[in-house]
């Protein structure tokens, strides 16, 4: 029987109640704890914390790449100081192994201490450091926070889901026999979120879904995938972790007190959209885990190109607001 997928989900931040604590991704661990394989047996096995103290280097991280994870799901929510150099160089050889590598952000310098990550790092843009490179991404685009600067792309309400646009091939993450259309469309929006781009000269990366503003209008990437190599580890990087956080998937499970944008609830009340939003947390974490794979779509595309092409417009607007 194959082996349950071993997942660490892990913040950048010790345990501050007032704050995205590990708590605050509740549902997402028990969602993904809950999944079967056909067998009947776990698909995951999954630990999450947050990191021990600040400005030392983390028990776990700072030894994963000798830890019996295959996967390590990084939410950086610090503001600078939430990856010390040991964790970062373990994080390396943890990929050189072949560890899988999610690596989620958010706005403006949200988790900027990920830039020292292998290759991936690179994939994540800030606002005082490695700005985007395309200068007209770099202006406010959510207005209904000051204090908030670029870069902040407005998806929607906290608790409302966002349509997205995939890039061709159609990365095998997106697609899930479940849903129905057979493709991954939706996702949580989110006021501000972050800003990620393939790394110049890396092969490896592609940007596999793209997002727009619902303010402006402006297209931002949502995902760039890694492709595993000999030297690495497959690797994703997404432009807020609020894709992932429980207050995303149900306002009614509160935020910190610093969070006062209106919420909306078109994801808890949308049994289809939240089935996509858990086929994405799915599917991240078999692709990571090597078993989810570029080829293995080719005869789904074949039977669904055409009906996507009838169904899917890209001009439609979102099916839920």
């Amino acid at each position: 029987m194959t082996q349950p997928i071993r997942i660490l989900l892990q913040t950048t931040i010790p345990t501050i109640e007032n704050d995205w604590h590990i708590g605050r991704f509740a549902l997402l661990r028990d969602h993904l704890a809950s999944l079967k394989s056909p067998e009947g047996a776990p698909l995951f096995d999954v630990v999450a914390r947050d990191r021990e103290g600040s400005g030392v280097p983390d028990p776990i991280l700072s030894k994963i790449d000798t830890s019996d994870f295959d996967e390590l799901w990084l939410f950086a929510v610090d503001v600078g100081d939430g990856l010390h150099r040991e964790d970062c160089e373990a994080i390396a050889r943890f990929r050189r192994r072949g560890g899988g590598l999610l690596v989620a952000r958010d706005h403006m310098d949200l988790g900027c201490s990920v830039l020292s990550l292998l290759g991936v790092g690179q994939a994540n843009h800030f606002h005082s450091c490695n700005p985007d490179p395309d200068e007209s991404k770099r202006r406010v685009d959510d207005t209904g926070t000051p204090a908030i600067l670029w870069p902040n792309f407005h998806s929607g309400r906290n608790g409302d889901v966002q349509r997205i646009l995939l890039s061709a091939p159609i990365h095998p993450v997106f697609r899930a026999a479940d849903i129905d259309g057979g493709v991954i469309r939706h996702l949580p929006a989110h006021p501000h979120e972050g800003s990620v781009s393939a790394p110049a000269g890396d092969a490896t990366a592609r940007i596999v879904a793209t997002g727009t503003s619902r303010q402006t209008g402006a297209r931002f990437n949502i995902a760039v995938a890694f492709a595993a190599t000999e030297e690495a580890g497959p690797a994703w990087s997404e432009s807020t972790f609020h894709h992932f956080a429980s207050y995303n998937w149900d306002p009614s499970v509160g935020a910190p007190d610093f969070v006062n944008e209106p919420v909306g609830d078109t994801l808890a009340t949308t049994p289809e959209a939240l089935a996509s939003v858990h086929a994405y947390a799915r599917n991240i974490g078999l692709w990571l885990a090597g078993r989810l794979r570029e080829g293995e779509a080719d005869q789904i595309d074949r039977e669904l190109d055409e009906a996507l092409d009838e169904s899917f417009p890209a001009s439609d607007p979102p099916s839920f607001n």
